[in-house]
């Protein structure tokens, strides 16, 4: 008889998060998926194409059943608007907890921000009893803070205590790092066994070039460095953009960034280009469907990925370096952490410490001023540490058997 799984999560399909690609594997391997989800308006806070507060509320994706929640859409992206997102959709889920079919074997909450995306998980968990699975993608409330500017000792005090009650609440937990296992064991008291560590694979896509002569020939004769994804506070792109813009100073003449994504932070980022008369360096392309990333990874000199300072973001390994290094290019990580460690360990890219964007900028020019051949080995670097590391195949048959087995 085939195995039952319901998932809860906030952002689901037609969003772009890696818990789609997920779905399709286990129903691929015999798992029969339920999802309880949000209504798509990530990243930008509007409805997607088709939908609205009102739904639709029931859909089947791929072999999936998907119920849907309602939610205050983050509209604006402002720190209002994104706190009432952050409660609205666990607390209308639950409310929406009676229309599932039941019968599940395991429960999988993937848990990005808010750690109350969690809640309407344990609720059904505890009334059915069936064993839930949390998988800690932000560690929270450390990631909050890199969102939301909350100084109140008394308001951070129960931020604190609301994270550990839900990491606590659940059965187990799934880690992206050694380091966050650590801390989740720390702050929870669990059992070692109900702690695993299973970093964010990378889908197969990822690993096919995808050269796009368009592309190529738009942005030829330059130096390209590529990053790809949201733009939030966590992300520090500022960082990225200052260092990009000290490195051309210092002779990287041709250097180029290209920043491929969206997000709450671009109106501060393209304020930024322009108060910084960096116009000519950097080209803001918009958001793009996963699939189409190759595009831009084929055609990168070197690709960025950054984080913020915040210790507690050092402790996991982004999903970005996996598929970076599934493109078989340079890296360059402005970052601390575990995310710094792969990319030293892999020998596939250079690593500087967070929000420093003096070291970025030496980074850059020293990827800028290697030879093609030396580059080109710490390409096959990258990629061959994902082979190791982050393939779909081998990740989603440890997540299949600790959530359900």
């Amino acid at each position: 008889m085939a195995r039952r799984l319901l998932v809860v999560t906030q952002h689901f399909w037609p969003e772009s998060f890696r818990i789609n690609d997920i779905v399709q594997g286990m129903i691929a391997d015999g798992i029969q998926v339920d999802v309880l989800c949000g209504l798509p308006n990530y990243p930008k806070g509007e409805w997607f194409d088709g939908y609205r507060y009102t739904g639709p509320r029931r859909e089947e994706w791929n072999g999936a059943r998907v119920f849907r929640a309602g939610e205050v859409r983050r509209k604006g992206n402002t720190s209002l608007r994104i706190f009432l997102n952050y409660v609205s959709w666990p607390f209308l889920a639950l409310f929406n907890l009676w229309r599932l079919p039941g019968g599940y074997d395991g429960i999988l909450c993937y848990n990005t921000s808010p750690v109350l995306m969690s809640f309407p998980a344990l609720v059904y968990g505890k009334l059915h009893r069936i064993p839930v699975t949390n998988y800690v993608l932000d560690i929270w409330p450390e990631n909050l803070y890199s969102v939301l500017p909350v100084k109140s000792r008394f308001w951070q005090k129960i931020a604190t205590a609301v994270s550990d009650w839900h990491y606590r609440a659940a059965d187990r937990l799934i880690a992206m790092s050694d380091g966050l296992r650590d801390k989740l064991l720390t702050r929870t008291g669990k059992a070692e066994q109900d702690v695993a560590v299973i970093p964010q694979y990378c889908e197969d896509f990822y690993a096919v070039p995808g050269p796009c002569e368009d592309l190529k020939q738009r942005f030829a004769g330059r130096f390209n460095l590529v990053f790809t994804g949201n733009f939030s506070p966590a992300q520090a792109l500022p960082t990225v953009i200052r260092a990009a813009g000290r490195a051309r100073a210092l002779g990287a003449e041709h250097l180029h960034l290209l920043l491929v994504g969206d997000g709450m932070s671009r109106p501060e980022l393209e304020t930024l280009v322009k108060n910084e008369g960096l116009e000519d360096l950097v080209t803001f392309w918009g958001s793009v469907p996963p699939e189409e990333v190759p595009r831009f990874t084929a055609l990168a000199d070197g690709l960025v990925a950054s984080l913020n300072d915040s210790p507690d973001l050092g402790l996991t390994v982004p999903a970005k370096i996996a598929s970076y290094m599934a493109a078989a290019k340079p890296l360059l990580a402005s970052m601390d952490g575990e995310g710094a460690a792969a990319v030293g360990m892999s020998g596939g890219g250079l690593a500087s410490p967070a929000c420093d964007e003096a070291a970025l900028a030496e980074n850059m020019l020293r990827l800028y001023r290697m030879e093609p051949a030396a580059r080109q080995r710490m390409g096959r670097a990258a990629y061959a540490w994902y082979e190791s590391h982050y393939t779909r195949a081998a990740l989603l048959a440890q997540l299949e058997r600790f959530i359900l087995e």
